[in-house]
């Protein structure tokens, strides 16, 4: 689908839409769960539709009415489990479900999109090198063979958090004590604190025994009814439009919320107020939005950008490559992006949004400026179905 968006200042209110990173972990918390869940807030987007089939695969079955999902869950007894996860493109799904489907000995594979693949899940196959847990990929699988047991579990941090929450998830089911050690600097650490806080809310509690190392002990997942808290890393596009003259609104959101891109409405106003540094070594979502507001205001140099290589695009070579075609220089090093001021100008062509939601969606606000279009512009349908609609009616004109 392509889009093409006018010149336009975005004004009156908008609900951000539910958070993507509470909802994964709270639909895993219900399907983990004995008895029935009410999750209310959950989006019809592609990441949580690739969720819904996995917790389907571990045996928990749900009804959905409209943005409300009423779940049975398994009770911790995942013997029902289908072996086969269909992931679509969806990181967060992937890597939650392995050690998930690892309770259940035998071999589980999980397939999805070509770059799902790529991106992989190959923290895991070190971290399981001496737990006798084999994987195996294949051109359209990645599968993997073993049972978790409780133990001592070492992981990286570097690479993504999802690997630590997955293992955080599991470790409680396995019927005996476990620790687990981050080996390295454990970027996103927000994420990681989202996942204690759902597992607080589902009866699972997890203590840090010393920074980033984590005692979990064998315990149940309780049932509730909730609503999924409001999404910052999507609320910053509509922050976005106020930092380049917009009078928008935001509601639906928590202040108090642990999502580290909460920091979007501040760093924002750091590129308003001038050329700025910013590390987002713990906020990576916000990378694509970040380089454009800087495209469109002031420039800014980023650092902490090394883990956008491997996000559902190359996150900096690809605005790079759409930002030179709005006239605007950047400079990728290996773990920071400057982006350089003045230049910007209407594109002479399309821009391609990379098959990436933040991509398309960061183009969206540059293009609010500038006028444009803007190829792939299906890809927000990832995580945010309604943003096309809820920018028009923002008084952003679009065809």
């Amino acid at each position: 689908m392509n889009v093409t968006i006018f010149p336009s200042v975005a004004r009156g209110a908008v609900k951000a839409p539910a958070s993507k990173s509470v909802a994964h972990r709270m639909l895993i918390g219900a399907a983990l769960a004995e008895g029935v869940s009410v999750l209310r807030g959950v989006t019809d987007s592609q990441d949580m539709l690739a969720t819904l089939d996995g917790i389907a695969a571990l045996g928990a079955t749900y009804e959905k009415d409209g943005d409300t999902l009423t779940v049975c869950g398994v009770g911790g007894d995942l013997s029902r489990s289908a072996g086969r996860f269909p992931c679509r493109e969806s990181g967060s799904t992937l890597r939650f479900l392995v050690p998930l489907a690892l309770l259940r000995e035998g071999t589980s594979v999980f397939t999805g999109s070509e770059r799902l693949l790529a991106r992989g899940a190959d923290v895991y196959a070190e971290a399981f090198a001496d737990k006798g847990i084999t994987m195996r990929k294949t051109a359209g699988s990645v599968s993997f063979t073993g049972k978790l047991l409780p133990g001592d579990y070492a992981v990286r941090g570097d690479i993504s958090s999802q690997y630590i929450t997955g293992l955080l998830l599991a470790l409680p089911l396995t019927g005996g004590a476990s620790a687990l050690r981050v080996t390295s600097p454990a970027e996103s650490r927000p994420y990681i604190d989202i996942t204690l806080g759902v597992l607080r809310r589902f009866g699972i509690n997890v203590e840090e025994t010393r920074k980033n190392e984590f005692l979990i002990l064998p315990g149940r997942y309780r049932a509730l009814t909730a609503d999924v808290e409001g999404d910052w890393s999507n609320a910053a596009f509509f922050y976005a439009l106020n930092a380049l003259g917009g009078d928008v609104t935001v509601t639906g959101l928590s202040p108090d919320s642990l999502q580290g891109d909460r920091a979007c409405a501040e760093l924002l106003e750091q590129l308003k107020r001038g050329f700025a540094e910013i590390d987002v070594s713990d906020t990576p979502d916000l990378g694509p939005v970040l380089f454009a507001a800087a495209a469109a205001l002031h420039g800014g140099r980023f650092t902490g950008t090394r883990r956008l290589a491997v996000k559902e695009s190359d996150r900096a070579a690809a605005m790079a490559a759409e930002l030179a075609k709005c006239g605007v220089k950047t400079e990728i090093e290996e773990n920071a992006v400057t982006v350089f001021p003045g230049g910007l100008k209407k594109p002479t062509g399309p821009l391609r949004g990379h098959n990436d939601h933040r991509i398309v969606m960061a183009l969206a606000v540059l293009l609010t400026r500038t006028g444009g279009s803007i190829e792939g512009a299906e890809a927000v349908g990832k995580s945010f179905p309604g943003f096309w609609e809820a920018l028009g009616q923002l008084g952003v004109g679009i065809t």
